[in-house]
């Protein structure tokens, strides 16, 4: 042991005699200062000039007050209810700062580039910022954020704000200039307008940025809360004027998801509260939520072909629901004083996952979804999670990092392998496992409905946020129904390579089954965003645009036969091409023992790929278990 102790000593003498002189790191970048909840001794007047809607260009312009010495600028980097560093900070340009008419230098921070370092000359304590905010002229530079008819603004991407300030202490007045005769809708209050520039009252950067401002040249605003000392509108802006013709009994459907929405949280967190909701293929179709309104996007026909397409009817509870899930109360770790201060996203599958569910049950109960394409969903959402898999090697838990780690939902090639952003539909499967427990072990008298009022009800009328943490949750479940909650919980947030977490189907009185016809919900899906689903058969999900593959099941079918995504699909069995053909040949294959024959396309090379499947056709449902009681059936039924 001495001995070796002496050769060990003499080593290091040894290297550090022949140490090598290499490169040190290199200084320390200029500090930025951190939040402080003081209140900001300047403001902010913020003027934007939207109105160039040909260029999509914003013209942004800031007197920013109360700076003093060598300041920073911010431009927001982490996007409430993005939960990632996504600030589009590529499409801010022509930045010019003056004091007093004479230009500042100002430099872009080495490590934080959203960071502006500003070297403001002798006494000066007020500042001009000027900027061009760039929005995309096509779909290739990013989601379109305008047409000739419509326009979303986002605050966020508008505006530079002073570090060292909580954004709530940071006060601001912004004024907007739109295009000529345009309606627009905010959560934001007007304070004037005067021809097509509007100036909206005084209020703080944190709540600018939580409302951003929809327009457009038509626009309908209904009153889902008629006669109510709290209003609810949903403002529509559409493509053209004959998309915005709702029969009443639509309208009814979203006045009743206002009231299941107050049956179920007991409560409101917004003085008042707008549906920005687009009906368009030519601006993004987007969802996210803020306190006092919602961002949400569908095709141009949702009302005037309603029937066809129930696809995405649970946006709009979902968003709604956020503004007591998210926005009242929110994650301790997903908290942060300003926009430029990391979140950390480990407890989306509260956030986001149980507002799956509630997105998901509202939509029944109001009416949004007949109960028989809520249990569609669910079916479709259960055996995704029954075959998924990725689940092998990566837990749920993990999955909640995608929005940092994929934040732009960039396509994945093997999606079934790496998962992406599965706090949502499967977190949904375990709040509908945590309601149907607390069902049977409380004989139907306790519901997850009662942890709902309890935790998110509280405080009514309240806006400021109450944060939670994982034992905060546990602790409300067990006031609702004493049980292990923390095991239950963690043992299917953590687990890998275990069985999905099916047991709420089970419990809930229905069996996941497999059959040769795909139900109409699911059809409907396949029909609107044109693609032909065969993931529980040959393992594909094929693209009808192009009749490109879009997803392969790992380790499926179609795997086996090395297909990949992005294969072009020319022909199955020697004859062209077509959903239908394919389907037909998966049908006849259930009786042969030859493989299915694909010719399929890569770039410029051309290649035979042969499945060797004879399952035939499998969709997904539900089918009711006459042995346990129909819960599903109540908690989806309107209160």
């Amino acid at each position: 042991m001495k001995h070796g102790l002496i050769m060990t000593m003499n080593l290091a003498v040894v290297l550090a005699a022949h140490a090598s002189p290499g490169p040190t790191p290199a200084a320390a970048a200029a500090p930025i200062a951190p939040p402080m909840d003081i209140a900001y001794p300047g403001g902010i007047h913020l003027t934007v000039d939207a109105s160039d809607i040909e260029r999509h260009i914003v013209r942004v312009r800031e007197s920013i007050t109360g700076v003093k010495g060598d300041s920073v600028l911010l431009y927001p980097q982490w996007l409430p209810g993005e939960h990632s560093p996504n600030g589009p900070i590529e499409r801010l340009a022509g930045l010019q700062i003056t004091a007093s008419g004479a230009n500042i230098a100002w430099t872009r921070d080495p490590v934080q580039m959203y960071a502006f370092h500003l070297h403001m000359p002798p006494g000066a304590s007020a500042i001009e910022v000027e900027f061009d905010y760039l929005s995309p002229t096509s779909s290739g530079a990013g989601p379109p954020e305008f047409s000739r008819e419509i326009l979303m603004l986002e605050w966020n991407s508008l505006v530079l704000y002073p570090a060292g300030y909580f954004t709530r202490r940071i006060p601001v007045e912004a004024a907007v200039t739109l295009p000529e005769g345009w309606q627009f809708a905010t959560a934001l209050e007007k304070e004037s307008s005067d021809a097509n520039r509007t100036k909206f009252k005084h209020t703080t950067v944190e709540t600018l940025v939580d409302s951003p401002l929809y327009a457009g040249h038509y626009a309908s605003r209904i009153d889902l809360d008629p006669g109510a000392a709290v209003p609810v509108h949903m403002n529509l802006f559409a493509d053209r004027p004959d998309l915005l013709s709702l029969k009443p009994e639509q309208i009814d459907i979203h006045r009743a998801l206002i009231k299941q929405a107050y049956k179920l949280f007991a409560s409101h967190h917004y003085a008042h509260y707008d549906f920005l909701y687009s009906l368009s293929d030519q601006v993004q179709m987007i969802g996210l939520e803020h306190h006092q309104s919602s961002e949400d996007g569908t095709v141009p026909t949702a009302f005037t072909e309603w029937d066809k397409q129930p696809w995405d009817r649970d946006l709009l509870p979902h968003e709604y629901t956020h503004s007591w899930n998210g926005k009242f109360r929110r994650p301790a770790d997903l908290w942060t004083p300003n926009y430029n201060v990391p979140m950390r996203d480990s407890l989306l599958w509260v956030y986001e996952g149980q507002t799956q569910y509630w997105g998901e049950v509202l939509a029944a109960r109001s009416g949004l979804w007949t109960r028989q394409q809520a249990l569609d969903q669910w079916g479709d959402t259960a055996a995704y999670f029954d075959a998924l898999p990725g689940s092998r090697w990566r837990s749920l838990q993990d999955t909640t990092n995608d929005a940092i780690i994929n934040g732009k939902d960039r396509h994945l090639s093997w999606r079934t392998w790496q998962r992406a952003f599965d706090y949502y539909p499967q977190g949904a499967l375990i709040w509908l496992d945590a309601d149907t427990l607390i069902r049977e072990r409380s004989q139907g008298k306790r519901s997850l409905d009662d942890f709902a009022r309890a935790f998110f009800g509280i405080d009514d009328g309240s806006m400021t946020p109450v944060t939670y943490t994982f034992e905060d949750v546990v602790k409300g479940l067990n006031a609702v129904e004493p049980y292990d909650w923390s095991s239950f919980l963690r043992e299917r947030l953590d687990a890998v390579d275990k069985p999905a977490p099916l047991a709420g189907i089970t419990r809930g009185g229905y069996k996941l089954v497999f059959n040769d016809t795909q139900s109409d919900y699911s059809k409907a899906v396949d029909v609107e965003r044109k693609r032909t689903t065969l993931l529980y058969s040959v393992g594909l999900t094929i693209s009808e645009k192009n009749a490109t593959i879009i997803d392969v099941l790992w380790d499926g079918p179609a795997y086996q036969a090395k297909l990949t995504e992005g294969m072009e699909i020319l022909a199955v069995n020697g004859a062209a091409y077509s959903a239908e053909v394919l389907m037909s040949a998966i049908k006849a294959a259930k009786d042969a023992s030859t493989p299915i024959e694909l010719i399929v396309k890569t770039q410029d090379r051309f290649r035979v790929a042969n499945i060797d499947y004879h399952g035939g056709l499998r969709f997904p449902h539900l089918v009711r278990d006459p042995a346990v009681p129909a819960r599903l059936d109540d908690l989806l039924s309107p209160r």
